[in-house]
């Protein structure tokens, strides 16, 4: 009976351990990420975007309380991939050396030598491992820093995009978490054959981008298609984020949506205007006259703070630098007042899935929470069932001077050591889960072909795999105390015992 106290103590314990692991872990990786990918603050006007964002980088760059900004520009596009499928896709144009000081980009990168395979990756298969294909690798990577890519037949270096590495399909992620490359896709042609194309898409793989570029004040005018060379991919950890995303150089999107620079042109009204040609003396038709210079724009500034920086403070300072910047600019950039809410947080821009993730937890966490206290019960039970069994035996303690607080010691204290020892398994057993949870749930899908975290429903590609040490300890003594508790009723009603009567009892 006390074994089975033990292991009752030792599931609750286990399956909170191991719940409260999972989505408090998901919760921690989806607020990494975030903050990763977007930085700390945001400086955004979508569609026209905003000007003189060089000068207002200067100035952010030049406060203490920040680490750096890059400016990007974000909008929505259609891909057609290399076997002509077309999908809708998030475009990115960076600028590869700003944009990885403020995410990391470069840690992303996954076409690149390695010199240790991955966590999952037991056989050592990946095949950036492999010393034939170092020196390719370490070209690919750095084709990715540079956002640019060697054409074979000109010779020539172009400017290229790098894709999420799920956006083709055509890599083939492994059961140990790395992906296989396929050398060659296939694409459908009228008369029914197929034909093949290039399937690994740093070799050569070229994708073809259409956006609606834009007039001055935003509307769309008409859809601009490039082709765009694939110089690497990269794998961010979210799957939807690693299904759907391309950067690009930054000026290649800049001139596809005309928010490049460009001249200001004053158009003449009258049509039989002349003018006298200083250069030949000859009169001719009055040409269109340049006024100024329409600078370049972009939708979004990310900044980063320096480490310990609060981020509400960051914020509220990358607002007065903007206020210092649109009085500079008055006119010419979008006023402060429309901008007070365009500058957020990455908290701001992650809190409906950040808010929800939380309660979620709290919500999964009440309810094993309430089967795992039945527990209490169960282990009053068996501790019932127990002091029942030695109700004689407590009739002698008492006969022999035992006090009542004694008798009732004696079983609280046993309730004690019952508990640390299923806490202890509990917290062991729900740590050896977790760390080996996705092995535990690749063994699942293949033994059984059930594949519960399916990154096409979750969030990301993996199982979060870490517990926190708080959460264990909380967990632990929780446990402990929940088989006190349950021993509490037994141990009051063997104190009460009569011991004549418990003597006599048979």
């Amino acid at each position: 009976m006390p074994i089975l106290a033990m292991l009752a103590v030792m599931l609750s314990v286990a399956t909170i351990l191991i719940t409260w692991s999972v989505m408090g872990g998901f919760l921690k990786t989806l607020v990494n990420s975030g903050r990763s990918l977007i930085g700390d603050v945001t400086v955004s006007w979508p569609n026209v975007g905003f000007a003189y964002y060089d000068e207002l980088i200067v100035m952010l760059e030049d406060d203490e309380m920040i680490d750096g900004a890059t400016p990007i520009i974000e909008t929505f596009g259609l891909i057609q991939l290399p076997d002509d499928r077309i999908e809708l896709v998030t475009i990115k144009g960076i600028d590869p050396v700003s944009y990885d000081r403020v995410t990391n980009y470069t840690d992303t990168i996954w076409w690149k030598p390695i010199d240790e395979p991955t966590a999952k990756d037991r056989d050592g298969s990946d095949v950036r491992l492999d010393p034939q294909f170092t020196g390719a690798m370490a070209m690919f990577e750095s084709n990715a820093v540079t956002l640019t890519r060697l054409n074979p037949e000109s010779g020539q270096t172009e400017r290229a995009g790098v894709l999420g590495v799920e956006v083709t399909g055509l890599n083939i992620r492994t059961e140990d978490g790395i992906y296989d490359p396929r050398a060659n896709g296939f694409r459908a042609l009228p008369d029914g054959r197929i034909e093949r194309v290039p399937g690994f898409m740093p070799a050569g793989g070229s994708v073809g981008l259409t956006v609606l570029s834009l007039d001055s004040t935003g509307k769309p005018v008409d859809p601009v298609t490039r082709t765009i060379p694939i110089a690497n991919e990269f794998q961010s950890g979210i799957y939807e984020i690693d299904k759907s995303t391309i950067f690009v150089p930054l000026e290649i999107m800049q001139e596809m949506l005309r928010l490049n620079e460009a001249r200001k042109v004053q158009l003449v009204e009258n049509p039989f205007a002349t003018e006298v040609d200083p250069v030949t003396g000859l009169r001719r038709p009055k040409m269109s006259e340049v006024v100024g210079i329409d600078p370049a724009r972009v939708t979004t500034v990310l900044v980063r703070s320096v480490d310990g920086a609060e981020l509400q403070e960051v914020r509220d300072r990358v607002y007065q630098i903007y206020q210092d910047f649109e009085a500079k600019h008055h006119g010419e950039v979008p006023s402060s007042f429309s901008m007070e809410n365009q500058i957020r947080t990455w908290e701001d821009l992650n809190a409906t899935m950040i808010n929800a993730v939380k309660k979620e937890t709290g919500l999964v966490l009440f309810i094993f929470g309430i089967v795992s206290f039945t527990s209490v019960f169960l282990v009053l039970a068996i501790f019932w069932s127990m002091i029942s069994e030695k109700t004689k035996d407590i009739g002698i303690l008492r006969a022999l001077g035992a006090s009542t607080t004694g008798v009732a010691w004696l079983w609280i204290r046993y309730g004690t050591a019952i508990g640390l020892i299923g806490a202890t398994m509990g917290t062991a057993a729900g740590y050896a889960v977790v760390i080996n949870i996705n092995a535990i749930h690749d063994w699942i899908g293949r033994t059984f072909n059930l594949v519960i975290w399916d990154p096409r429903t979750y969030y990301f590609i993996e199982i979060p795999s870490e517990v926190d040490p708080d959460k264990a300890i909380i967990v632990f003594i929780v446990g402990v105390l929940t088989c006190v508790l349950g021993s509490l009723i037994p141990a009051f009603r063997s104190a009460r015992m009569d011991p004549v009567k418990a003597l006599r009892f048979e």
